[in-house]
Protein backbone atom coordinates (compact mmCIF):
# COMPACT_ATOMS: atom_id res chain seq x y z
CA UNK A 1 0.00 0.00 0.00
CA UNK A 2 1.30 3.48 -0.86
CA UNK A 3 1.90 5.69 1.75
CA UNK A 4 -0.07 8.11 2.87
CA UNK A 5 0.24 11.23 5.25
CA UNK A 6 -2.92 12.34 6.07
CA UNK A 7 -4.81 10.54 7.50
CA UNK A 8 -8.84 9.31 7.33
CA UNK A 9 -12.00 9.70 10.68
CA UNK A 10 -14.37 7.23 9.27
CA UNK A 11 -17.66 7.52 10.71
CA UNK A 12 -19.02 4.17 12.31
CA UNK A 13 -23.00 3.19 11.76
CA UNK A 14 -24.83 0.80 10.78
CA UNK A 15 -23.40 0.62 7.29
CA UNK A 16 -20.28 -0.01 8.87
CA UNK A 17 -20.89 -2.26 11.83
CA UNK A 18 -19.82 -5.74 10.23
CA UNK A 19 -16.97 -7.13 11.64
CA UNK A 20 -15.13 -8.50 8.39
CA UNK A 21 -16.48 -5.01 6.51
CA UNK A 22 -14.80 -2.90 9.37
CA UNK A 23 -12.01 -5.03 9.64
CA UNK A 24 -11.46 -4.33 5.28
CA UNK A 25 -12.25 -0.43 5.82
CA UNK A 26 -9.06 -0.31 8.95
CA UNK A 27 -6.82 -2.21 6.29
CA UNK A 28 -7.74 0.12 3.22
CA UNK A 29 -6.48 3.18 5.45
CA UNK A 30 -9.03 4.10 8.53
CA UNK A 31 -6.93 5.59 11.20
CA UNK A 32 -9.59 6.91 13.74
CA UNK A 33 -12.71 5.94 14.00
CA UNK A 34 -15.73 7.91 14.87
CA UNK A 35 -18.82 7.01 17.41
CA UNK A 36 -21.38 9.57 16.60
CA UNK A 37 -23.08 10.03 19.89
CA UNK A 38 -26.29 11.63 18.47
CA UNK A 39 -27.67 8.10 17.79
CA UNK A 40 -27.98 5.06 20.11
CA UNK A 41 -28.09 4.22 23.95
CA UNK A 42 -25.05 3.96 26.07
CA UNK A 43 -24.60 0.08 25.28
CA UNK A 44 -24.57 0.34 21.73
CA UNK A 45 -21.02 2.55 22.09
CA UNK A 46 -19.53 0.24 24.31
CA UNK A 47 -20.19 -2.50 21.98
CA UNK A 48 -19.31 -0.39 19.24
CA UNK A 49 -15.71 0.62 20.55
CA UNK A 50 -14.98 -3.68 21.36
CA UNK A 51 -15.90 -3.95 17.43
CA UNK A 52 -13.46 -1.53 16.52
CA UNK A 53 -10.57 -2.83 18.75
CA UNK A 54 -11.27 -6.49 17.57
CA UNK A 55 -11.51 -5.20 13.90
CA UNK A 56 -8.10 -3.11 14.27
CA UNK A 57 -6.24 -6.28 15.95
CA UNK A 58 -7.20 -8.46 13.17
CA UNK A 59 -5.88 -5.99 10.96
CA UNK A 60 -2.71 -5.70 12.76
CA UNK A 61 -2.96 -1.91 13.31
CA UNK A 62 -3.88 0.82 16.03
CA UNK A 63 -6.70 2.59 15.56
CA UNK A 64 -7.44 5.92 17.89
CA UNK A 65 -11.36 5.53 19.21
CA UNK A 66 -13.56 9.66 18.74
CA UNK A 67 -16.18 9.96 21.13
CA UNK A 68 -18.06 12.64 18.94
CA UNK A 69 -20.50 14.36 21.83
CA UNK A 70 -23.95 15.33 20.96
CA UNK A 71 -24.50 18.51 22.04
CA UNK A 72 -27.25 20.93 22.86
CA UNK A 73 -30.06 20.20 20.50
CA UNK A 74 -31.28 23.06 19.02
CA UNK A 75 -34.37 21.88 17.14
CA UNK A 76 -38.00 21.59 16.55
CA UNK A 77 -40.44 19.34 18.08
CA UNK A 78 -42.16 16.98 15.83
CA UNK A 79 -45.16 16.66 14.07
CA UNK A 80 -48.25 15.08 13.73
CA UNK A 81 -47.79 13.77 10.52
CA UNK A 82 -44.04 13.51 10.63
CA UNK A 83 -43.65 16.24 7.86
CA UNK A 84 -45.30 19.69 6.73
CA UNK A 85 -44.72 21.32 3.41
CA UNK A 86 -43.78 25.39 4.28
CA UNK A 87 -44.43 28.07 1.09
CA UNK A 88 -43.01 31.17 0.99
CA UNK A 89 -44.51 33.82 2.54
CA UNK A 90 -46.96 31.65 5.11
CA UNK A 91 -47.03 32.65 8.92
CA UNK A 92 -45.53 29.80 11.31
CA UNK A 93 -44.98 29.67 14.91
CA UNK A 94 -42.06 28.31 16.84
CA UNK A 95 -43.61 27.62 19.97
CA UNK A 96 -41.98 26.55 23.43
CA UNK A 97 -45.00 26.02 25.59
CA UNK A 98 -46.39 23.76 22.55
CA UNK A 99 -46.93 19.66 24.17
CA UNK A 100 -49.19 18.76 21.22
CA UNK A 101 -47.53 17.61 17.45
CA UNK A 102 -46.93 20.25 15.18
CA UNK A 103 -49.07 21.14 11.77
CA UNK A 104 -48.53 23.38 8.91
CA UNK A 105 -49.14 26.37 11.42
CA UNK A 106 -46.65 25.78 14.31
CA UNK A 107 -44.91 23.32 15.99
CA UNK A 108 -43.15 22.74 19.15
CA UNK A 109 -39.13 23.29 20.41
CA UNK A 110 -36.90 20.78 21.60
CA UNK A 111 -34.71 24.27 22.42
CA UNK A 112 -36.90 26.24 24.80
CA UNK A 113 -34.19 29.32 24.82
CA UNK A 114 -35.22 30.17 21.27
CA UNK A 115 -37.88 32.73 22.48
CA UNK A 116 -35.29 34.99 24.54
CA UNK A 117 -32.51 34.43 22.32
CA UNK A 118 -34.27 35.66 19.35
CA UNK A 119 -35.24 39.23 18.00
CA UNK A 120 -38.03 40.92 15.34
CA UNK A 121 -35.51 41.04 11.89
CA UNK A 122 -33.35 37.84 13.16
CA UNK A 123 -33.12 35.16 9.90
CA UNK A 124 -33.81 31.71 11.44
CA UNK A 125 -32.35 28.45 8.86
CA UNK A 126 -33.89 25.26 9.04
CA UNK A 127 -32.97 22.04 7.90
CA UNK A 128 -29.45 22.22 7.41
CA UNK A 129 -30.86 25.99 5.80
CA UNK A 130 -32.29 24.74 3.52
CA UNK A 131 -35.48 26.69 5.25
CA UNK A 132 -35.10 30.26 6.02
CA UNK A 133 -37.59 32.31 8.17
CA UNK A 134 -37.50 35.85 9.20
CA UNK A 135 -38.74 36.53 12.88
CA UNK A 136 -41.52 39.11 13.35
CA UNK A 137 -41.97 39.33 16.82
CA UNK A 138 -41.72 37.36 19.57
CA UNK A 139 -44.77 36.99 22.05
CA UNK A 140 -43.71 35.01 25.09
CA UNK A 141 -42.81 31.44 24.25
CA UNK A 142 -43.70 31.98 20.72
CA UNK A 143 -41.88 33.28 17.75
CA UNK A 144 -43.90 34.39 14.97
CA UNK A 145 -41.84 33.88 11.63
CA UNK A 146 -42.76 34.14 8.10
CA UNK A 147 -41.12 31.93 5.50
CA UNK A 148 -38.74 33.19 3.54
CA UNK A 149 -37.48 30.31 1.93
CA UNK A 150 -39.94 27.36 1.40
CA UNK A 151 -39.14 23.18 1.92
CA UNK A 152 -40.80 20.45 3.78
CA UNK A 153 -39.88 20.47 7.21
CA UNK A 154 -40.05 17.11 9.20
CA UNK A 155 -39.58 15.93 12.34
CA UNK A 156 -36.62 17.31 14.84
CA UNK A 157 -34.52 19.35 12.34
CA UNK A 158 -32.21 21.55 13.54
CA UNK A 159 -32.34 25.42 13.91
CA UNK A 160 -29.44 28.08 13.20
CA UNK A 161 -29.83 31.72 13.63
CA UNK A 162 -27.87 33.42 11.08
CA UNK A 163 -24.92 35.37 12.42
CA UNK A 164 -25.19 32.79 15.00
CA UNK A 165 -26.17 33.84 18.88
CA UNK A 166 -27.81 31.19 20.26
CA UNK A 167 -26.69 30.74 23.77
CA UNK A 168 -27.07 26.66 24.59
CA UNK A 169 -24.37 26.06 26.91
CA UNK A 170 -22.03 23.67 24.62
CA UNK A 171 -22.11 20.51 27.38
CA UNK A 172 -25.93 18.99 28.07
CA UNK A 173 -26.80 16.60 30.59
CA UNK A 174 -26.80 13.84 28.14
CA UNK A 175 -23.07 14.74 27.09
CA UNK A 176 -22.16 14.43 30.40
CA UNK A 177 -23.40 10.56 30.89
CA UNK A 178 -21.75 10.43 27.40
CA UNK A 179 -18.45 11.03 28.39
CA UNK A 180 -18.61 8.35 31.18
CA UNK A 181 -19.22 6.02 28.84
CA UNK A 182 -17.01 6.98 26.25
CA UNK A 183 -14.37 6.86 29.73
CA UNK A 184 -15.54 3.78 30.26
CA UNK A 185 -14.13 2.35 26.85
CA UNK A 186 -10.92 4.81 27.01
CA UNK A 187 -12.15 6.81 23.97
CA UNK A 188 -8.51 8.42 22.33
CA UNK A 189 -9.99 11.67 21.66
CA UNK A 190 -13.53 13.11 22.79
CA UNK A 191 -14.92 15.89 20.58
CA UNK A 192 -17.11 18.64 21.81
CA UNK A 193 -19.78 20.39 19.82
CA UNK A 194 -20.79 23.66 19.63
CA UNK A 195 -17.80 25.36 22.18
CA UNK A 196 -18.32 29.06 21.94
CA UNK A 197 -15.22 30.01 23.99
CA UNK A 198 -12.09 27.82 26.24
CA UNK A 199 -14.20 27.58 29.80
CA UNK A 200 -16.91 24.87 27.42
CA UNK A 201 -13.65 22.70 26.45
CA UNK A 202 -11.28 23.54 30.08
CA UNK A 203 -14.78 22.18 31.67
CA UNK A 204 -14.92 19.14 28.93
CA UNK A 205 -12.07 18.75 30.13
CA UNK A 206 -12.45 18.48 33.43
CA UNK A 207 -15.37 16.12 33.07
CA UNK A 208 -13.28 13.97 30.93
CA UNK A 209 -9.84 13.54 33.16
CA UNK A 210 -12.45 12.90 36.41
CA UNK A 211 -14.58 10.09 34.27
CA UNK A 212 -11.04 8.40 33.18
CA UNK A 213 -8.79 8.83 36.44
CA UNK A 214 -9.82 5.56 37.46
CA UNK A 215 -9.20 3.78 34.26
CA UNK A 216 -5.63 5.90 34.39
CA UNK A 217 -5.85 7.47 30.94
CA UNK A 218 -6.44 10.81 29.57
CA UNK A 219 -8.31 11.63 26.40
CA UNK A 220 -7.93 14.59 24.21
CA UNK A 221 -9.82 17.39 23.18
CA UNK A 222 -11.49 18.22 20.04
CA UNK A 223 -13.16 21.94 19.46
CA UNK A 224 -15.48 21.30 16.43
CA UNK A 225 -15.74 24.56 15.03
CA UNK A 226 -19.42 25.14 13.92
CA UNK A 227 -20.97 28.20 15.54
CA UNK A 228 -20.10 31.72 14.65
CA UNK A 229 -19.46 32.76 18.28
CA UNK A 230 -16.11 30.21 18.04
CA UNK A 231 -14.54 32.36 14.93
CA UNK A 232 -13.49 35.00 17.27
CA UNK A 233 -12.29 33.28 20.00
CA UNK A 234 -10.26 30.39 17.60
CA UNK A 235 -6.83 30.98 19.45
CA UNK A 236 -8.44 30.87 23.13
CA UNK A 237 -10.23 27.58 22.33
CA UNK A 238 -7.07 26.08 20.68
CA UNK A 239 -5.19 26.91 23.36
CA UNK A 240 -7.45 24.42 25.60
CA UNK A 241 -8.10 21.74 22.99
CA UNK A 242 -5.53 19.53 21.31
CA UNK A 243 -7.20 19.56 18.45
CA UNK A 244 -10.39 21.24 16.49
CA UNK A 245 -12.65 19.80 13.46
CA UNK A 246 -13.85 22.18 10.67
CA UNK A 247 -17.56 21.13 11.26
CA UNK A 248 -18.39 23.05 7.54
CA UNK A 249 -22.00 22.00 7.79
CA UNK A 250 -23.40 24.27 11.16
CA UNK A 251 -20.74 26.51 10.40
CA UNK A 252 -21.80 27.16 6.93
CA UNK A 253 -25.03 27.58 7.83
CA UNK A 254 -24.49 30.44 10.52
CA UNK A 255 -21.66 32.26 8.37
CA UNK A 256 -22.86 31.58 4.86
CA UNK A 257 -21.18 29.10 2.32
CA UNK A 258 -18.57 31.43 1.27
CA UNK A 259 -17.12 32.34 4.03
CA UNK A 260 -16.29 28.62 4.84
CA UNK A 261 -13.47 28.19 2.55
CA UNK A 262 -11.45 30.82 3.85
CA UNK A 263 -12.06 30.26 7.12
CA UNK A 264 -11.14 26.59 6.57
CA UNK A 265 -7.28 27.52 5.60
CA UNK A 266 -7.49 29.93 8.61
CA UNK A 267 -8.17 28.01 11.03
CA UNK A 268 -5.67 25.17 9.71
CA UNK A 269 -2.77 27.60 9.66
CA UNK A 270 -3.51 28.62 13.15
CA UNK A 271 -3.60 24.77 14.23
CA UNK A 272 -0.49 24.40 12.90
CA UNK A 273 1.20 27.49 14.35
CA UNK A 274 -0.35 26.27 17.63
CA UNK A 275 1.08 22.70 17.51
CA UNK A 276 -2.39 21.53 17.43
CA UNK A 277 -4.01 18.62 15.00
CA UNK A 278 -6.68 19.56 13.12
CA UNK A 279 -9.77 17.99 10.90
CA UNK A 280 -11.96 18.71 7.96
CA UNK A 281 -14.85 17.31 7.78
CA UNK A 282 -18.99 17.64 6.78
CA UNK A 283 -19.44 16.90 3.11
CA UNK A 284 -16.76 15.69 1.94
CA UNK A 285 -17.80 12.34 -0.29
CA UNK A 286 -21.47 12.90 0.30
CA UNK A 287 -22.26 11.67 -3.40
CA UNK A 288 -21.02 8.67 -1.95
CA UNK A 289 -23.71 7.63 0.05
CA UNK A 290 -25.53 6.75 -3.33
CA UNK A 291 -22.95 6.46 -5.55
CA UNK A 292 -19.63 4.50 -5.81
CA UNK A 293 -17.30 7.12 -7.12
CA UNK A 294 -17.23 10.92 -6.09
CA UNK A 295 -18.00 13.92 -7.79
CA UNK A 296 -15.27 15.75 -9.39
CA UNK A 297 -16.04 18.91 -6.89
CA UNK A 298 -15.80 16.23 -3.72
CA UNK A 299 -12.41 14.88 -5.43
CA UNK A 300 -10.72 18.36 -5.63
CA UNK A 301 -12.46 19.04 -2.10
CA UNK A 302 -10.65 16.77 -0.39
CA UNK A 303 -7.39 17.42 -2.45
CA UNK A 304 -7.53 21.04 -1.11
CA UNK A 305 -8.06 20.03 2.23
CA UNK A 306 -4.89 17.67 2.04
CA UNK A 307 -2.45 20.85 0.49
CA UNK A 308 -4.24 23.06 3.08
CA UNK A 309 -2.37 20.97 5.91
CA UNK A 310 -5.31 19.24 7.36
CA UNK A 311 -4.02 15.91 9.58
CA UNK A 312 -6.91 14.30 8.82
CA UNK A 313 -10.29 14.33 6.71
CA UNK A 314 -13.43 12.93 7.51
CA UNK A 315 -16.51 10.37 6.60
CA UNK A 316 -19.85 11.02 7.77
CA UNK A 317 -22.99 9.55 6.51
CA UNK A 318 -21.14 7.83 3.84
CA UNK A 319 -19.53 5.09 5.87
CA UNK A 320 -22.13 5.49 8.69
CA UNK A 321 -25.47 4.93 6.49
CA UNK A 322 -24.05 5.14 2.76
CA UNK A 323 -24.04 1.88 0.32
CA UNK A 324 -20.32 2.27 -0.57
CA UNK A 325 -18.54 2.75 2.66
CA UNK A 326 -15.52 0.59 2.03
CA UNK A 327 -15.41 2.55 -1.57
CA UNK A 328 -15.40 5.90 0.27
CA UNK A 329 -12.42 4.96 2.42
CA UNK A 330 -10.49 3.52 -0.75
CA UNK A 331 -11.34 6.44 -2.96
CA UNK A 332 -10.23 9.21 0.00
CA UNK A 333 -7.05 7.23 0.64
CA UNK A 334 -6.09 7.29 -3.32
CA UNK A 335 -7.13 11.07 -3.21
CA UNK A 336 -4.65 12.06 -0.07
CA UNK A 337 -1.74 10.07 -1.43
CA UNK A 338 -2.69 12.14 -5.50
CA UNK A 339 -2.57 15.78 -3.18
CA UNK A 340 0.47 14.83 -0.89
CA UNK A 341 2.80 14.06 -4.03
CA UNK A 342 1.84 17.31 -5.38
CA UNK A 343 2.64 19.32 -1.90
CA UNK A 344 5.79 21.85 -1.84
CA UNK A 345 7.92 21.13 1.10
CA UNK A 346 8.91 24.79 2.44
CA UNK A 347 10.84 23.40 5.56
CA UNK A 348 13.69 26.23 5.46
CA UNK A 349 11.14 28.72 5.33
CA UNK A 350 9.19 27.42 8.50
CA UNK A 351 12.31 27.39 10.30
CA UNK A 352 13.31 30.85 9.47
CA UNK A 353 13.09 33.87 11.90
CA UNK A 354 11.81 30.74 14.92
CA UNK A 355 13.17 30.72 18.43
CA UNK A 356 12.74 27.47 20.73
CA UNK A 357 12.86 27.29 24.03
CA UNK A 358 12.23 23.61 25.15
CA UNK A 359 15.07 21.13 24.50
CA UNK A 360 12.92 18.55 23.11
CA UNK A 361 11.28 20.83 20.62
CA UNK A 362 14.43 22.08 19.58
CA UNK A 363 15.49 18.78 19.00
CA UNK A 364 12.64 17.92 17.28
CA UNK A 365 13.34 20.42 14.65
CA UNK A 366 16.48 19.86 14.36
CA UNK A 367 15.37 16.17 13.41
CA UNK A 368 13.14 17.58 10.39
CA UNK A 369 15.91 20.21 9.16
CA UNK A 370 18.93 17.33 9.00
CA UNK A 371 16.83 14.52 7.87
CA UNK A 372 15.50 16.91 4.50
CA UNK A 373 19.23 18.25 3.82
CA UNK A 374 20.72 14.49 4.55
CA UNK A 375 17.81 12.86 2.36
CA UNK A 376 17.26 10.52 4.87
CA UNK A 377 15.10 7.42 4.68
CA UNK A 378 13.30 7.75 7.51
CA UNK A 379 12.70 10.14 10.75
CA UNK A 380 12.53 7.87 14.30
CA UNK A 381 11.21 9.12 17.21
CA UNK A 382 11.15 7.55 20.54
CA UNK A 383 8.75 8.93 22.55
CA UNK A 384 6.70 8.34 25.60
CA UNK A 385 3.84 11.21 25.39
CA UNK A 386 3.72 11.71 21.62
CA UNK A 387 4.85 15.55 21.46
CA UNK A 388 7.99 15.00 19.51
CA UNK A 389 6.08 13.41 17.02
CA UNK A 390 3.45 15.93 17.17
CA UNK A 391 5.67 18.72 16.98
CA UNK A 392 7.78 17.32 13.98
CA UNK A 393 4.53 16.38 12.46
CA UNK A 394 3.76 20.27 12.60
CA UNK A 395 5.81 20.78 9.02
CA UNK A 396 5.50 19.35 5.67
CA UNK A 397 8.14 17.04 4.82
CA UNK A 398 8.44 13.88 2.69
CA UNK A 399 10.40 11.70 5.05
CA UNK A 400 8.27 9.10 6.61
CA UNK A 401 7.94 10.15 10.64
CA UNK A 402 7.79 7.16 12.80
CA UNK A 403 7.16 7.31 16.58
CA UNK A 404 8.06 4.27 18.43
CA UNK A 405 6.21 3.86 22.36
CA UNK A 406 5.60 1.48 24.81
CA UNK A 407 2.37 2.67 25.56
CA UNK A 408 -0.25 2.17 23.80
CA UNK A 409 -2.78 5.13 24.57
CA UNK A 410 0.16 6.97 23.17
CA UNK A 411 -0.05 4.88 19.86
CA UNK A 412 -3.32 5.20 19.14
CA UNK A 413 -3.43 9.04 20.10
CA UNK A 414 -0.79 9.60 17.28
CA UNK A 415 -2.99 7.50 14.86
CA UNK A 416 -4.25 11.06 13.35
CA UNK A 417 -0.93 13.12 13.72
CA UNK A 418 -0.21 13.68 10.18
CA UNK A 419 2.59 11.87 8.59
CA UNK A 420 3.68 9.79 11.82
CA UNK A 421 3.34 6.25 11.91
CA UNK A 422 3.09 4.71 15.53
CA UNK A 423 4.79 1.68 16.20
CA UNK A 424 4.23 -0.47 19.27
CA UNK A 425 7.87 -1.26 21.04
CA UNK A 426 8.78 -1.82 24.41
CA UNK A 427 11.95 0.84 24.43
CA UNK A 428 14.44 -0.42 26.90
CA UNK A 429 15.59 1.61 30.12
CA UNK A 430 19.17 1.16 28.25
CA UNK A 431 20.03 4.27 25.31
CA UNK A 432 22.32 1.93 23.27
CA UNK A 433 20.16 -1.13 23.42
CA UNK A 434 16.69 0.82 22.60
CA UNK A 435 18.85 2.22 19.62
CA UNK A 436 19.48 -1.10 18.30
CA UNK A 437 16.51 -2.27 18.74
CA UNK A 438 14.28 1.07 16.92
CA UNK A 439 16.79 -0.05 14.26
CA UNK A 440 15.68 -3.84 14.20
CA UNK A 441 11.96 -2.76 14.16
CA UNK A 442 12.76 -0.56 11.08
CA UNK A 443 14.82 -3.36 9.32
CA UNK A 444 11.86 -6.10 9.99
CA UNK A 445 9.11 -4.05 8.77
CA UNK A 446 11.35 -2.77 5.57
CA UNK A 447 11.31 0.46 6.55
CA UNK A 448 15.35 0.74 6.13
CA UNK A 449 17.90 -0.98 4.79
CA UNK A 450 21.76 -1.89 4.69
CA UNK A 451 23.04 1.50 3.29
CA UNK A 452 19.82 3.90 4.38
CA UNK A 453 20.57 6.97 6.31
CA UNK A 454 17.62 7.73 8.95
CA UNK A 455 17.70 10.33 11.79
CA UNK A 456 16.51 9.07 15.67
CA UNK A 457 16.00 11.12 18.42
CA UNK A 458 15.20 9.83 22.74
CA UNK A 459 15.61 10.91 25.59
CA UNK A 460 18.16 10.67 28.69
CA UNK A 461 17.14 9.24 30.93
CA UNK A 462 15.20 6.74 29.02
CA UNK A 463 11.41 6.36 29.36
CA UNK A 464 10.27 9.96 30.86
CA UNK A 465 7.76 12.26 29.21
CA UNK A 466 9.06 15.26 27.83
CA UNK A 467 13.04 14.13 28.06
CA UNK A 468 13.97 14.34 24.48
CA UNK A 469 17.17 15.44 24.53
CA UNK A 470 19.10 13.50 21.94
CA UNK A 471 19.47 13.44 17.81
CA UNK A 472 21.42 10.66 16.15
CA UNK A 473 22.14 10.52 12.33
CA UNK A 474 22.25 6.20 11.94
CA UNK A 475 23.47 4.62 8.56
CA UNK A 476 22.16 0.88 8.10
CA UNK A 477 25.09 -1.44 8.17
Amino acid sequence: MTRRATKIVATLGPASSDPALLEQMIRAGVNVVRLNFSHGKAQDHIDRARLVRDAAQRAGREVAIMADLQGPKIRVGKFAEGKVMLETGQKFILDATRTEPGDASAVGLDYKELPRDVKAGDVLLLNDGLITMKVEAVKGEAVHAVVTMGGELSNNKGINKKGGGLTAPALTAKDMEDIKTAMSFQADYVAVSFPQNATDMEMARQLCNVAAAQYNHKPHLIAKIERAEAIPKLEEILRASDSIMVARGDLAIEVGNAAVPALQKRMIRMAHEMDKTVITATHMMESMINNPMPTRAEVSDVANAVLDGSDAVMTSAETAAGKFPLETVVEMASICVAAEGAEDVALDADFSGKTFDRIDQSIAMGALFTAYHLGAKAIVALTESGSTALWMSRHRIHIPIYALTSKVATQRKMALYRNVTPLLMDTSADRDTALAQAEKHLKERGIVQSGDVYAITCGEPMGSPGGTNMLKICKVS
